[in-house]
């Protein structure tokens, strides 16, 4: 069952770093976003995997820590892994794929809606490399429009040691 690692899992590699991040989000719709700050910190879990723990300070809620796993699935040829959130207690199941100029992750998952009346929403976040250093994560949530609306955007740099 061992599984040697593929060029998907490279593209893993490339989050592992020391990372700060400013955050853009939308508390609610119609309102100008609320600006939120911290830092990620990403290390391998052998060469399939990646751990992602964030610390910031979320505007309301307070001080926040956050784990993200990712991983490449060949069986599925698909992206897998989780996030959850020091704030809220739902667990979040990615799946998803690279674009095709391998620059983009768009991770699918499903959540309680931000509306706050007991259903179930699809969401979608985007991890773009805009070089090396720097990466953009954007959070998008699926509208009864059928079209994707964006609540929040997070851009990461590395931290130069």
């Amino acid at each position: 069952m061992k599984t040697e690692p593929q060029k998907e899992h490279q593209w893993l590699q490339k989050l592992v770093g020391e990372w700060t991040y400013e955050a853009d989000v939308a508390m609610k719709p119609g309102e100008p976003p609320t600006k939120c700050t911290g830092t990620e910190s990403v290390r391998s879990l052998g060469p399939l995997w990646i751990l992602a723990e964030g610390e910031g300070e979320i505007p309301c809620w307070g001080p926040a820590t956050t784990m993200m796993t990712l991983g490449y699935d060949p069986q599925k040829k698909r992206y897998v892994g989780t996030w959850v959130g020091s704030m809220m207690s739902h667990l979040w199941v990615y799946d998803g794929a690279l674009d095709a100029a391998g620059l983009a992750l768009a991770l699918d998952t499903e959540g309680p809606s931000m509306a706050g009346d007991g259903k179930m929403a699809k969401y979608q976040d985007v991890i773009e490399f805009k070089s090396d250093d720097h990466r953009l994560l954007i959070s998008q949530v699926l509208g009864d429009d059928g079209k994707w609306h964006q609540f929040m955007s997070t851009t990461y740099r590395r931290k130069q040691l």
